[in-house]
Order: structure tokens, then C-alpha cells, then sequence
């Protein structure tokens, strides 16, 4: 039997939402110019072993890859880290008997990385024995 995650996204600065759970900032750096004892205005703790390498980064920044492309790099770079396959597996598990939410900055979230990383969660559940 194949169990639902309770696994949801979100955007930095929006108010928490009902049933979100807890809130885990996946980018590469914390809020600008916000100092640490105000974080929790955005997330709950921050983890960027799970955000986009820099070069890969400035490359979407830049404009020279597509959004697929992105998509296809920024797994390869999840995927080629023991540490960030597992975390990828903690947080599925998590997702299987609590709820969590990931989140960043970007405001278009069908162009951003939490919802691919929300794909590679939602695989990497599929694959545990409960």
C-alpha cells in the first residue's frame, strides 16, 4: 500500500499555512540582509545541502540553459551526493509521518527547484519499505 507523503511546498515571506507543518528553506544562501534570529519569519530551519550548486545557479541566471536543462542538472547534483541522496531520504521519510513543507524564494514555483526537489522526494518515498 503506497502511502500518501504530507509534503508541501511554499515561497519565503508568505505567512505559514495550516497544515504545513514544518518549514525547511531549501536555497544555496539564508534571506539577505535578515538577520539569523529572524529566519523563523521564513522557515523553520535551513537546509541547503538540498539547494542548486552556485554554478548552476549563475547559469540559469545568465540565461544560457532552459528550465529542463536546470531540472536535469540540479538532480544530477542531487543524485551524484551521498549526502544529499540522503537527504533526500530523510526528508521522504519525514514526509511519510509528518507533515513538511519546502521552500525558496521564487515566486513562479512551476520554474523552481522546490517543485522538482518535491518530484525527487515523492520518488525517493516510492522506493522506501514502510
Amino acid at each position: 500500500m503506497k502511502q500518501a507523503l504530507k509534503l508541501k511546498t511554499f515561497r519565503y515571506g508568505e505567512p505559514p499555512k495550516r497544515g504545513e507543518g514544518l518549514r525547511i528553506g531549501i536555497t544555496r544562501r539564508p534571506p539577505r540582509g535578515v538577520h539569523k534570529n529572524h529566519w523563523k519569519d521564513y522557515f523553520d530551519v535551513w537546509f541547503p545541502v538540498l539547494a542548486p550548486s552556485e554554478k548552476l545557479l549563475r547559469r540559469t541566471k545568465r540565461g544560457s540553459i532552459d528550465y529542463p536543462t536546470f531540472c536535469a542538472g540540479y538532480q544530477r547534483e542531487l543524485l551524484g551526493s551521498a549526502g544529499s541522496r540522503q537527504a533526500l531520504e530523510l526528508l521522504a521519510v519525514l514526509a511519510m509521518r509528518t507533515p513538511i513543507s519546502i521552500g525558496c524564494y521564487c515566486e513562479d514555483e512551476s520554474r523552481c527547484h522546490r517543485l522538482h526537489l518535491r518530484r525527487l522526494i515523492e520518488r525517493a518515498a516510492s522506493k522506501i519499505r514502510v
